[in-house]
């Protein structure tokens, strides 16, 4: 499957806008990421988009989200990895995180969202006045998109890439896809 089929799909299954930016934003951060770890960047990106494919469905239920998203992926026929990966990006499971894609997944989610609350205080609300050095002090500052779980943005680390590298990565993964997202 492909980014755009990837999307579609998506769409089937997601109505808010905001959800889907997130999903496109969370994508873009993981082809990023699979670039600059050798790994096959449409499957990266299209992971990053179908994550939260049960987002909606789930969100009054938080023990059933990416389980349900898992379920829906492995009966479309998903790659195996994929689904494991969405699966194990929500931490209530306490599924484990083995692979570099289950790795990457669980780190890119949190950021995308630090990402955009950035650009949403920029006087422009556009990515491309956001720099590295903005992420690196909202990422600091706790009180500052509390949603965005520092902890979890960290784990970047697991992948062999400092907090530093990968806030980089995914700026300039997120500029690339900022028109398609509002921003």
């Amino acid at each position: 499957m492909d980014r755009e089929k990837a999307l579609a799909l998506v769409k089937e299954y997601v109505s808010d806008e905001t959800l889907i930016n997130h999903m496109i934003a969370t994508g873009a951060i993981m082809g990023g990421l699979a670039k600059r770890l050798g790994q096959d960047v449409e499957k990266w990106v299209v992971t990053g988009i179908v994550h939260d494919i049960d987002y909606e469905e789930t969100k009054d239920n938080p023990e059933l989200h990416s389980i349900r998203g898992g379920e829906i992926l492995k009966e479309l026929g998903f790659d195996e990895e994929i689904v494991q990966a969405v699966i194990a990006h929500n931490e209530i499971h306490g599924v484990e995180r083995k692979t570099l894609l289950d790795k990457a997944l669980f780190a890119a989610d949190p950021l995308s969202g630090l990402i955009v609350a950035t650009a949403y205080v920029m006087p422009s609300r556009k990515l491309e006045e956001v720099k590295v050095s903005s992420l690196k002090k909202k990422f600091k500052d706790k009180t500052f998109a509390k949603g965005a779980n520092r902890d979890q943005i960290k784990t970047c680390e697991e992948l062999g890439i400092s907090l530093d590298e990968f806030l980089e990565i995914g700026l300039n993964s997120m500029k690339e896809i900022a028109e398609q997202i509002g921003l």
